[in-house]
């Protein structure tokens, strides 16, 4: 086995016991052992990091993995509307295992690709942007509300979001995006699509190629008229959420 073999193997094996982990969080340890068919105490010892499953083994639990686990279901787990339709997604963007998986599952669409950067606006995209950039070993781009002290040159796209009447703007430095650059816009929640409008209009400013677009949730459909998907660009969605009605 060589050097670099051996480097993924063992990090097939790591991530077998991260979807391990992540299954932990909805099942006991009984339930677990059911499930895959392993004693209690082996499976304490994967989630506890004392000891790697076999590379075998670290097959088997993948395919247990897709078999039980349903990102919709979880992503929808960790998004909670109050009465008056706005959401807290603090538990969706705070769990660094679930984004790491949730990412690994992005990048496969991706894949071949070639993208070079990742664009997302500041602030509630970033932690999804990281872990899908880090994955593809693309550049992180964010797109900010100011402008940075020491930059002298941006790209700039000013828009006005649902019902605030304000104007906002968004600054990216000139030199982070292209026309040499292919770029997945990423963002965690897509609802009025203002922002990610703004985002694609800074995209397509700096002559870079959208190859792809990604956001973890959409909320209702008012967004969809906003947004134009580029000539063989990849949309992709993980969970559509109607439009909560307001309390009257």
């Amino acid at each position: 086995m060589t050097m670099e073999t051996h480097v993924l193997d063992i990090k097939k094996r790591m991530k077998s016991v991260e979807l391990l982990k992540i299954l932990k969080k909805n099942h006991t340890y009984e339930e677990l052992s059911k499930i895959t068919k392993l004693p209690v105490t082996v499976l304490n010892r994967y989630v506890k990091g004392h000891v790697l499953p076999s590379k075998n083994r670290a097959d088997e639990l993948f395919e247990i993995f897709d078999k039980t686990f349903d990102i919709k279901d979880e992503v929808s787990r960790r998004i909670e509307f109050d009465g008056r339709g706005y959401f807290d997604n603090t538990e969706l963007l705070g769990d660094t295992l679930f984004m790491r998986v949730v990412a690994q599952m992005v990048s496969e669409k991706f894949a071949g690709k070639k993208i070079s950067k990742v664009l997302t606006a500041a602030v509630d995209g970033i932690p999804i942007a990281t872990h899908i950039a880090n994955q593809l070993e693309a550049q992180l781009i964010i797109a900010k509300a100011t402008r940075e002290v020491g930059v002298t040159k941006f790209i700039e796209e000013s828009y006005v979001p649902s019902f605030s009447g304000v104007l906002m703007t968004l600054y990216l430095p000139k030199t982070a995006l292209t026309s040499r650059d292919n770029v997945l816009i990423v963002d965690d929640i897509i609802r009025s699509g203002e922002t990610q409008r703004a985002l694609v209009n800074i995209a397509e400013k700096s002559g870079a190629k959208i190859v792809g677009i990604f956001f973890l949730v959409s909320i209702g459909k008012n967004w969809e008229k906003k947004i134009r998907t580029p000539p063989n660009c990849i949309f992709e969605i993980v969970l559509q959420l109607p439009e909560p009605n307001a309390p009257s």
